[in-house]
C-alpha cells in the first residue's frame, strides 16, 4: 500500500512559517484592515438611523421605483423595531469594507487578465479554487495570521468575493464589440484612452454584476465570520444556533435576508439599462479626440 500523501502537514509548515518570519507584516496589515473597517463603522453608525434609512430609501426610489423603495423603508423599520439596528449596521460596514478591497484587488486583475491570455490562464485556476473551497476553511489561516476579530473575518471575505470581480471585469472587455475598440483605435487613443474612454464604460455593465455579487458573497461570508468574533448579525445567528432558539434565529436570519435584498436590488439596478447612453457617450469621446 502507498504511502500517504501528507499535503494537510505541508500546509500547516506553509503557515507556521510565515506566522515565524512575517508577523510584523501581517501586524501591518492587520491594523491597515482594522483602522479602515472601523472608519466605515463609524461613519454608518455616525447619523441617526432614520438618515440611513432615508438615504437607502432614496436610492431605492431612484434607481427601481415607488415600490422598492417602500419595500426598503418598512424592512429597514422592520430591522429597527425588532433592535437588529446596531448589529444590522455593523454588518453593513463589515461588508462594505470587504467589498471595497475586494473590488480594489479584483478590478486592476480582471483588466490585466483582459489583456493578457498568460495572465487569464494563471489566474482561472486559482479563481476557481478561492470560489469553491468552503468557506469555512478560510477563516482558519485568517484566524492564525490575524488572531480573531473583525481583521480575519475581511481577510477571509475578500478571498471568498474576490473571484466575481475579476471574471466579470475580465468578460465585460472581451466583449466589448470590437468595431468601437477599433474606432477608437483609429481615432488616435492610446492604450489608457482606450480603456477609460471606451472599454471600461462599454463593459460596464459585466463590472456591476461583479459588483452585485461580490456584495452578495461578502454578505454571506461576514455572517460566517462571526465564527471568529467579526461581529454583526452573525454573532446573533451563531448565538441563535449555540442555544437552539428558534426566535433569535429566525429575528437576525430575516434582517440579513431584508439587507441582502436591499443591497442586491440597488446594486444591480446600477448594471442595468442605458447602454446606448454609454455607447453614445464613448462615440462622443472619440470624435473629441479626432478634434484635438
Amino acid at each position: 500500500m502507498s504511502e500517504k500523501l501528507d499535503l494537510g502537514s505541508w500546509v500547516n509548515d506553509f503557515v507556521q512559517h510565515l506566522q515565524e518570519n512575517y508577523s510584523g507584516a501581517f501586524e501591518q496589515i492587520g491594523s491597515l484592515v482594522s483602522g479602515f473597517s472601523e472608519l466605515v463603522e463609524q461613519l454608518l453608525m455616525w447619523p441617526p438611523a432614520w438618515v440611513l434609512i432615508a438615504i437607502f430609501v432614496g436610492l431605492g426610489l431612484w434607481r427601481i421605483g415607488i415600490g422598492f423603495a417602500a419595500f426598503t423603508a418598512a424592512a429597514l423599520a422592520l430591522i429597527v423595531h425588532t433592535g437588529f439596528w446596531e448589529q444590522t449596521v455593523a454588518t453593513l460596514g463589515l461588508t462594505f469594507s470587504s467589498t471595497f478591497i475586494s473590488l480594489l484587488l479584483g478590478v486592476p486583475l480582471g483588466i490585466w487578465a483582459a489583456k493578457s491570455e498568460r495572465v487569464a490562464t494563471v489566474i482561472r485556476p486559482i479563481l476557481d479554487f478561492m470560489q469553491t473551497m468552503p468557506a469555512f476553511v478560510y477563516l482558519i489561516p485568517a484566524a492564525m495570521l490575524f488572531g480573531l476579530g473583525r481583521v480575519p473575518g475581511i481577510i477571509a471575505t475578500v478571498i471568498f468575493a474576490m473571484p466575481p470581480a475579476v471574471r466579470l471585469t475580465s468578460l465585460g472587455i472581451r466583449q466589448v464589440n470590437k468595431e468601437i475598440v477599433e474606432a477608437g483605435q483609429s481615432f488616435g487613443c492610446n492604450a489608457w484612452q482606450l480603456l477609460f474612454k471606451v472599454q471600461l464604460p462599454n463593459a460596464l455593465p459585466s463590472i456591476m454584476a461583479g459588483v452585485n455579487q461580490t456584495i452578495m458573497m461578502a454578505l454571506s461570508m461576514v455572517i460566517i465570520a462571526s465564527m471568529v468574533g467579526a461581529g454583526g448579525l452573525g454573532n446573533d445567528v451563531l448565538a441563535s444556533i449555540q442555544r437552539l432558539d428558534i426566535g433569535l434565529g429566525f429575528e437576525s436570519g430575516m434582517a440579513v435576508v431584508l439587507l441582502a435584498i436591499i443591497l442586491d436590488r440597488i446594486t444591480e439596478s446600477f448594471g442595468t439599462p442605458r447602454t446606448a447612453s454609454r455607447r453614445r457617450f464613448a462615440w462622443l469621446s472619440m470624435l473629441r479626440l479626432q478634434r484635438q
